[in-house]
Formats: C-alpha cells, sequence, structure tokens
C-alpha cells in the first residue's frame, strides 16, 4: 500500500526537516540472542516452529541461508537445516520497544513508530545547540546499545522517504545520511524494488513499462506517469525526485492491516483456500502483534481467473482474539464465495476497526506493512 506525498501540506520551502528513520537490528531474533548466550553467532527463527507455521523474524545467521520473516517454516527449514527455533515473547519485545522509545522521547516528541522495531523523528526543532541530525543520530544508537544490548541502523535525510531508504544501506548496526545535494541523484540509481511502499507486484507492473530505476521514472513525466498508474503515479514522480512532504505523525493511525496473494495456479476447491488463507491470516497476525494492535472486523478479498472480484466482511462485537479466530472467520467468510467454477486467482485478509492496547471486553460466553503485498 502506497502512502501519497500529497497526504500532508507542503511544508515551506526553503525549510530543510531533519528527519531520522531507527531500525532495530534483527529485533526479536537479537532479543532472543540477547537473552539466551547458547543463541549468539546461531542461524536463529523466531516464531513458525509448527508445519504450518511462518517466520516471524531471523537472524543475520539465518538471513545469509535466505531465511526471512514471513516465510513458511518448512521452507526456512530446508534452507537451513541448522536452524534454531524459538518460540516468540511479544510481552518481552514490547517492553524493549518501550526502553528504545523512551530513549528517542530525550530527543524530539515527534515520534512516528512503524511497530515495535521502527520509528520517524523528526529532530528538525529540537537539536541541541550545535548539533546536527547526524550526530543526534548517533547518539541514539550509542544510548539504544548501552540500555539494551542491541544493535540499531539509522538513516538520516531531509524527507521520511530517503530517511527509510537510507537506515537499510549499511545495515546492521550503521548509518547513512543522505544530504538535500544529494537526493535526487541517489533516487535516479535507486531500482524501484528498493523504494519502499512499491511491492514486487507493482515492481512487475513497472518494469513492463521499461521503468527500472528511479531516473526511468523521472524521464517519463508526471503526466505520463500519473495516465498510466493513476494517483500512483503521482507518487512515483515526486519521490523519483527526491521530494516527500509527509511529515512525521506522532499519533499515527493505521486503518487496516492485510495480506494478500496471487497465485500462479487458479485455487478450485475450499481446502486449497483454506491452506492459502492460513498463511494470510499468520502474516497478518503477526502484523497485529507487531504493531500492538487488535481489530473487530475481518475482511475476506477475493478475485476469480475473470477478474471479478469481491468481498465479504464480518464484524464482532470483540476484539478477534487469536490467529485462529482470525483464521476461523476468514474461512467461514470463503464458504459463502467458494467453490466457484471460475477458480480464484487471489485472495486477500484484512483486520480493520482497529484498536491500540485496548483489552477486549468480556464476552458473555466465556482485528490487527500495512498490506503485506499487492
Amino acid at each position: 500500500m502506497t502512502e501519497g506525498a500529497g497526504d500532508d501540506p507542503a511544508p515551506d520551502a526553503e525549510r530543510i526537516r531533519k528527519i531520522v528513520h531507527i531500525d532495530m537490528d534483527a529485533f526479536f531474533a537479537s532479543v532472543e540472542q540477547r537473552d539466551n548466550p547458547e543463541l549468539r553467532g546461531k542461524p536463529v527463527a523466531v516464531g513458525g516452529s509448527s508445519l504450518r507455521g511462518v517466520v516471524a523474524a531471523a537472524s543475520y545467521e539465518a538471513r545469509r541461508f535466505g531465511v526471512r520473516s514471513a516465510m513458511p517454516s518448512v521452507t526456512a527449514r530446508r534452507l537451513c537445516p541448522d536452524l534454531i527455533f524459538v518460540k516468540s515473547r511479544f510481552d518481552t519485545y514490547r517492553e524493549v520497544s518501550q526502553q528504545i522509545r523512551a530513549i528517542f522521547a530525550r530527543f524530539t516528541p515527534l515520534i512516528e513508530p512503524l511497530s515495535l522495531d521502527e520509528a520517524y523523528l523528526d529532530l528538525t526543532d529540537h537539536l541541541a545547540p550545535g548539533q546536527t541530525a547526524t550526530a543526534a543520530a548517533e547518539e541514539i544508537r550509542a544510548l539504544i546499545r548501552a540500555e539494551t544490548g542491541l544493535t540499531a541502523s539509522a538513516g538520516v535525510s531531509y524527507n521520511k522517504f530517503l530517511a527509510k531508504i537510507a537506515s537499510d544501506q549499511n545495515k546492521p548496526d550503521g548509518l547513512c545520511v543522505i544530504t538535500p545535494a544529494r537526493g535526487p541523484d541517489f533516487v535516479a540509481g535507486l531500482p524501484v524494488g528498493k523504494f519502499h511502499g512499491i511491492g514486487p507486484a507493482t515492481v512487475r507492473k513497472l518494469e513492463s513499462h521499461g521503468i527500472r530505476t528511479g531516473a526511468d521514472l523521472r524521464a517519463l513525466g508526471e503526466a505520463v506517469l500519473r495516465e498510466r498508474f493513476g494517483k500512483s503515479g503521482g507518487w512515483y514522480w515526486t519521490i523519483s525526485n527526491g521530494i516527500d512532504h509527509r511529515q512525521v505523525k506522532p499519533n499515527r493511525i493505521r486503518k487496516s492491516i492485510g495480506a494478500e496473494n496471487t497465485f500462479f495456479e487458479n485455487l478450485t476447491t475450499l481446502e486449497e483456500a483454506g491452506e492459502r488463507l492460513a498463511d494470510l491470516a499468520a502474516k497478518v497476525w503477526r502484523h497485529a502483534v507487531r504493531h500492538e494492535t487488535q481489530g473487530r472486523t475481518v475482511t475476506l478479498k477475493i478475485r476469480y481467473a475473470d477478474f471479478t472480484t469481491l468481498t465479504r466482511a464480518r464484524s464482532l462485537p470483540h476484539p478477534v482474539e487469536s490467529e485462529a479466530e482470525l483464521l476461523s472467520i476468514a474461512i467461514d467468510l470463503a464458504t459463502t464465495v467458494m467453490p466457484d467454477p471460475r477458480g480464484v486467482r487471489l485472495l486477500g485478509v484484512t483486520l480493520s476497526g482497529l484498536l491500540r492496547n485496548e483489552p477486549a471486553p468480556a464476552r458473555k460466553d466465556g482485528q490487527l506493512d500495512l498490506f503485506a503485498e499487492d
């Protein structure tokens, strides 16, 4: 899901903002290695230990084998036979995340968390006399290491888009600065697959038009991009020029969390759909836990082979309480639209009606990237 550059009013053109994006390094896995010395230096996967499980996070040792978050555990095990699966401890991850956010708050009140392990900070009006944003980012990283025993990478730039890209450049435990003078040229040489907010399906679509880099986007011009890609085309144009006017929003509200997948072969049975929905529900629930969010409405998206697209939704009087409940509702919704002789080429699951850190009310008998992919 792409955020448009027009979501916020443009700041004063003469005013150069100082934005830092902090991203913890392999956060969940690093916490486990910190707390259990026997895991240090070994390939570790958090979660996903069951046959139908999904990896929630992977250590850098595991990533060298190709293990990634959201990967089915059977695939991860095949790639890395010595992979060590550990049970997730989200209460611990949340506690550490709160420690890290307390460090951020020493530098600025303008903090926009994206998840437990990353956040934007706007330091424009909150630097100490003579202090640079780069020096502040280094100090934040040093405090995180000293107080939590973990490492973080940082990106420093004049807008959110470039700050987030910068934080990926020197991982792990690194820092990258993209200055206003460097920004447009940096983006020009960047493959579109590296643009945050542009997923694999969109990359394939862009590449089918011969668009492979930021320079290619820029060369087409704004009018052509809008004609071909609608509102997203305007966003592609601004970021291809290193422009992003979005503000750091301390009270950023996520409206929904969802995941969807397009299949190489059409699904024809409910059993097949149930298997794919299990993967989608696991991905959505993992993001929900990571974002400390609950939701009450489950929506199923289904696209048939003839590209007819339907949605079915169910709202509960209470937040969805578990991944199993999320999956059960999604399967129930699927039974209303399957089987169908056309076959199914896409399924999606979304959790909306979101709440943050709000306990579920008592039940008389006794919902929660970030679309994962487009």
